[in-house]
């Protein structure tokens, strides 16, 4: 899992040469005294190195912070089926973000940050404990307010900085970091997820109720803005599937549990996503007429990098003509034929466009 060729990244707010031919970028999260502690630093590893997982040790004291490095080759290795699984869930994490979040998780970023709370979709069993919410306020006339989403094992501070320079000025973006919790992908080790995953792709079992809190916990910041804004929702890998997965609630007007949506949606945006829930869509795309008209009217944007080898080019694609065969109409597919799972500025310059299109909110500040 390395890049090829030279790759511009997000480097302390601004965009960056950045040639990763033979190394790979890992974040891999560790469990201290019952907690998730996502590593801020990072590690380059030789692409033929062994990814372990960090193990327990005596408990730190007080106020300490212990960040575990991958075992050198020497160590006992874990089962090879688990060693794939965790090569697959965490594979290349957003260049962007990457290199984004050595500022940390308590950054503030144009405006505010905030700590978490719990959210939960009507009717849902369990509660979840958010981590902290990132705003980035709009530099001119507010016209249009986004909930974006970061990826697996990822928080909303990352994102938050790349979306900062960005050429949107009537946009506010508001980037929560979504719950700890165990996740299958990884055997059970806790992470940041939006909601519990088996597998990267449309393919994958879906969790319907940890779905329907993440869009509930969305609906619900979005809920505030006021009534002339236009409001959208986006995100990166599993925060695009979370994304998608909002706009599909949106124009089913209900969550999977069959509780009422309560927001309206603009936009949906989804970057090296899927779609969950892809099987049952057409079901409740034509269970309404008013569900068939939301579904044609909602704008979508689906961008994929098919060189990604952590959620493969196929799902994406699968995503955008399923969603395309249930009645969402206005549909974008944009592909890039070098792009891994990550990110760069050709990418982002087409989101920026699309929005402003799609949003009709211009780039100027007035």
């Amino acid at each position: 899992m390395a890049l090829s060729s030279d790759s511009d990244v997000m480097l302390n707010g601004k965009w960056s040469a950045c040639h990763c031919s033979y190394y790979a970028v890992y974040f891999v999260p560790e469990i201290d005294d019952g907690h998730t502690v996502c590593q801020d630093q990072k590690r380059k590893i030789r692409t033929d190195d062994t990814i372990r997982p960090s193990h327990r040790t005596a408990s730190p004291s007080a106020g300490s912070s212990r960040r575990h490095l991958l075992p050198s080759s020497s160590s006992s290795a874990p089962p090879p089926d688990h060693v794939a699984a965790v090569r697959e869930a965490i594979g290349f994490v957003a260049l962007a973000s990457v290199l984004a979040r050595r500022a940390g998780t308590a950054a503030t970023v144009r405006g505010m940050s905030f700590g978490g709370a719990s959210s939960v979709a009507a009717g849902a069993k369990r509660p979840f404990e958010y981590g902290r919410t990132h705003v980035v306020r709009p530099k001119g006339a507010h016209k249009a307010t986004i909930v974006w989403l970061h990826g697996l094992g990822d928080n909303g501070a990352s994102w938050s900085q790349l979306l900062e320079t960005l050429p949107l000025p009537n946009i506010k973006w508001i980037c929560p970091t979504a719950p700890t919790r165990p996740v299958a992908i990884f055997g059970g080790f806790p992470s940041t997820a939006w909601f519990d995953v088996a597998d990267l792709s449309e393919d994958s079992p879906d969790d319907i109720e940890g779905l329907d809190s993440a869009a509930a916990h969305v609906a619900n910041l979005l809920s505030t803005e006021p009534a002339d804004i236009k409001l959208g929702v986006g995100g990166f890998s599993m925060g695009a599937a979370t994304a998608l997965y909002s706009g599909t609630c949106f124009a089913h007007g209900k969550y999977g549990n069959g509780n009422p949506y309560p927001v309206n949606l603009s936009v949906a945006v989804g970057l090296s996503g899927w779609l969950p829930c892809a099987r049952s869509l057409k079901n409740k795309i034509e269970s309404s007429q008013e569900a068939a008209q939301k579904a044609s009217s909602l704008p979508l944007l689906l961008c994929h990098g098919k060189a990604d080898d952590v959620v493969l080019y196929k799902h994406g694609e699968r995503s955008a003509e399923a969603l395309k065969s249930t009645g969402f109409s206005n549909v974008a597919f944009k592909s890039y034929s070098r792009l891994g799972h990550y990110t760069v500025p050709e990418e982002m310059d087409e989101v920026g466009k699309w929005l402003t299109t799609n949003l009709e909110i211009g780039t100027s500040s007035s």
